[in-house]
């Protein structure tokens, strides 16, 4: 990749990030505090859960992303899917957290370094191996947190994307437009200084 492929890359993944993370907060915002803990059984995981696996999981996976292995030494995975978080608010700042690991090892990537190879369990990825490894993971835990939003909400859920009858307005508003290059998340961070 040149590099203007890399800046390409990197702002795409940014944008993609941050869009995962909204929609995690938006189905947050949407739950009680009851309902970010209940269980459908002692085998499935909670939002609390999900929401604190993906704390573990960002900071070894990004924290001295360029220099070490990704499954660190001092991370207990197992103790991720247990449920010992005690409010929103822990709930919340491991969240940030995570999030924050993410954004700052993002901004640590450049041209420069973007032949790095990055490893996780010893096995070696490249950079955009790993970004991408790491973006499908938490969109499919953040689907999991959607689902149980929707689940838990029922009628009272708020869309977090087009909403139900409304794809038809949706597609005419965006093909009256000419065409232009826009990241698709742009609607949705807008409201977020994006």
């Amino acid at each position: 990749m040149n590099t203007e492929q890399i800046i390409n890359y990197l702002t795409s993944a940014q944008k993609q990030f941050e869009y995962y993370k909204l929609l995690g907060e938006k189905t947050m915002a949407q739950l009680s505090d009851e309902e970010l803990f209940w269980q459908a059984n002692e085998s499935s995981n909670s939002v609390a859960i999900i929401g604190k696996h993906l704390w573990g999981n960002m900071r070894s996976r990004w924290s001295d992303f360029l220099t070490s292995d990704g499954e660190k030494e001092w991370r207990n995975r197992d103790a991720e899917f247990e449920a010992d978080i005690k409010n929103r608010e822990e709930l919340m700042q491991k969240w940030e957290e995570g999030w924050q690991t993410v954004f700052e090892a993002l901004a640590s990537i450049t041209a420069d370094n973007f032949a790095t190879t990055i490893y996780i369990r010893n096995m070696g990825h490249t950079i955009t191996e790993a970004v991408n490894r790491q973006m499908a993971h938490y969109a499919y835990h953040i689907g999991q947190l959607v689902f149980l939003g929707k689940l838990l909400k029922g009628k009272q859920w708020q869309s977090l994307s087009i909403a139900k009858g409304k794809s038809q307005a949706y597609n005419q508003e965006k093909f009256a437009k000419p065409k232009h290059r826009e990241h698709f998340t742009q609607a949705f961070l807008k409201d977020k200084g994006n």
